[in-house]
């Protein structure tokens, strides 16, 4: 396929880019300054405040698009975004891939989330459950339409880990916002890029799924392996929700004391994901390195 991938310089839409080059497909990066990658490198050029520029990225010999972009945080922005990327596919029966987040469903209990629960967005994903029914409404105009949502990332010294190891080197100690048991649905980055490669070779239009490898990660005992990545001994304390709010922004505060469960199966069992990196804790703790 030749797929147009917005994002593709990203932490997650890198490992993308690289996954899909793997596979055999055309990877092309939609960029906003072409000269910020090497000139040999086959690029088009537009902005996610710009829908013109969005919809004469996505030609006619585009086979699909993955978008990983980073939302604006304003609605009407991005939904203009988005129906300018789904305009040019409607009809066509080409592909288009959206990046949400587990943060969607809020606050979940004990029981994993699948993906037919209800979303209860925190604030710092306020609106995007309504662009997910957006591009999940494409499906009844011939877009084989897909919504992912990626638990919290890491591996490739990346993602939130890599920020708390960053606050363990600061603060001498590991830590962790919000309560003790706060838990996090998790997911390697490279187990991560490989459910986009199956979702563009096997979904089905209208598919909406997790992707969770691990369905509750103790925040507590990220925070201390952590802590043990920047040359500690596995401490971590809490940081309380309101000092946190004060350096981190509260939207972002709340969604890492946010406890959550969230089911990532539905991809094992209908596209045959297999997650085989190693655990966050054993990644950060330096047992292992992806």
């Amino acid at each position: 396929m030749k797929v147009l991938v917005l994002g593709a310089t990203g932490y997650i839409g890198s490992a993308v880019v690289s996954c899909l080059t793997l596979e055999g497909h055309d990877v092309v990066p939609l960029v906003k300054d072409a000269a910020a990658l090497h000139p040999d490198v086959p690029v088009r050029v537009g902005d996610l405040t710009d829908p013109a520029s969005l919809r004469t990225a996505v030609t006619d010999d585009v086979d699909a698009v993955v978008n990983l972009a980073t939302p604006t945080g304003n609605e009407a922005v991005d939904t203009a975004a988005l129906e300018a990327l789904l305009a040019p596919l409607r009809g066509t029966g080409r592909a288009f891939v959206y990046t949400s987040g587990v943060w969607v469903l809020g606050a979940t209990g004990d029981v994993p989330l699948t993906e037919d629960a209800g979303t209860d967005p925190i604030a710092i994903v306020g609106y995007r459950p309504r662009i997910e029914q957006r591009v999940l409404a494409a499906a009844g105009d011939d877009v084989r339409a897909v919504v992912i949502r990626p638990g919290i990332v890491y591996g490739r010294d990346g993602g939130i880990p890599a920020l708390m190891t960053g606050w363990a080197r600061e603060h001498g100690t590991g830590r962790y916002v919000g309560p003790v048991a706060t838990r996090w649905p998790m997911v390697h980055i490279d187990d991560l890029a490989e459910l986009y490669a199956l979702t563009l070779a096997k979904s089905e239009s209208g598919d909406l799924l997790h992707g969770v490898a691990w369905e509750s990660v103790p925040a507590a005992a990220v925070a201390a392996a952590a802590d043990i990545a920047a040359g500690g001994t596995g401490r971590a304390e809490p940081w309380p929700l309101a000092e946190a709010a004060e350096v981190l922004g509260a939207p972002f505060a709340e969604a890492l004391a946010l406890d959550q469960v969230v089911s990532g199966r539905r991809a094992v069992d209908e596209l045959g994901w297999r997650p085989s990196r190693p655990y966050v804790l054993t990644e950060l703790a330096g047992g292992s390195r992806g």
